[in-house]
């Protein structure tokens, strides 16, 4: 048996190491392709997402004109999951955001104050991180009503206890070190020293955390969207694109293939990145590895 702190074996080692830089670079790939699709839907389409052609409904995927097939209504399917890409990234860019608008600051309150104000703040956020993000968003949207603007603020009211916790756990670690506690002596502010020097030392943690909730957010809206209570028609979603699809299954497998696919593809991309960004922005893997 290995003692616990005997060193990595070299060829282990440089294993680990081809895993994480191929985690990266996948993540990378996948994560600047949905990017692009996203971009590019914003000007080109092969077709309009919306027209419908009565004389080109389920058309198989390879049809002349049509690579992903058309729908029951004879609309692209290929132009729908590229103008999806757009509703997926726009809810996940600004789902994240507020749950770190919100989280961070909150998370730093209980750190720097401790006592009871942070006993006050975390149990709240247990309280909040009981119910499930999903749950949260249909309680949300279920009292104003369906749509991408109170799904995509669900989704952030229910991620804000996630930032929060990690904000407090890690700044927590930095309050304790030196440099804080000479910042301290000059008398500056807990405020201050929390945006001027535990907010960089923490931002590593905080980039890999928000990769991770770009990811689930993606998952959350879409499954909103398939119970029709996210992103409401005309506008293309993933989601809503397989609850339309799941009475035509066996008529139309591709309905439900290709976006299904497309949220597999990108929540898997920003998970694989997150664990990348981890590995190369995480100090103590750099010193284990050298």
């Amino acid at each position: 048996m290995t003692a616990p702190d005997a060193p990595i074996p070299v060829d282990l080692d440089r294993k680990r190491r081809r895993f994480r830089r191929a985690n990266f670079i996948i993540g990378s790939v996948i994560v600047a392709t949905v990017i692009l699709t996203a971009i590019l839907s914003a000007f080109w389409t092969p077709h309009d997402p919306a027209a419908i052609s009565p004389s080109e409904v389920f058309l198989p995927a390879g049809s002349p004109g049509h690579l992903l097939g058309t729908d029951q209504f004879g609309r692209d399917v290929f132009s729908q999951i590229m103008v999806g890409s757009q509703n997926a990234l726009f809810v996940g860019v600004l789902a994240v955001m507020i749950a770190i608008v919100i989280g961070i600051p909150l998370g730093g309150l209980a750190a720097a104050r401790g006592g009871w104000i942070e006993d006050l703040l975390m149990r709240i956020s247990d309280v909040i991180y009981a119910f499930p993000a999903v749950l949260t968003a249909i309680l949300f949207v279920a009292a104003f009503q369906p749509g991408r603007t109170p799904a995509m603020v669900a989704i952030g009211i229910a991620y804000i206890p996630i930032v929060a916790r990690v904000t407090r756990g890690a700044a927590l670690s930095v309050f304790q070190l030196d440099f804080v506690t000479a910042a301290r002596s000059y008398g500056r502010s807990q405020n201050f020293v929390f945006w001027r020097h535990v907010v960089p030392n923490i931002l590593s943690v905080l980039i890999v955390q928000a990769t991770v909730l770009f990811a689930l957010a993606i998952l959350a809206e879409a499954a909103l969207s398939f119970l029709g209570l996210g992103t409401q028609p005309p506008t293309p979603s993933w989601g809503r694109s397989l609850r339309d699809a799941q009475t035509l299954i066996s008529k139309a497998p591709w309905l439900a293939i290709w976006p299904g696919l497309a949220i597999a593809f990108t929540v898997m991309g920003f998970n694989l990145l997150g664990d990348g960004l981890r590995d190369a922005l995480d100090p103590r893997l750099e010193v284990r590895n050298s």
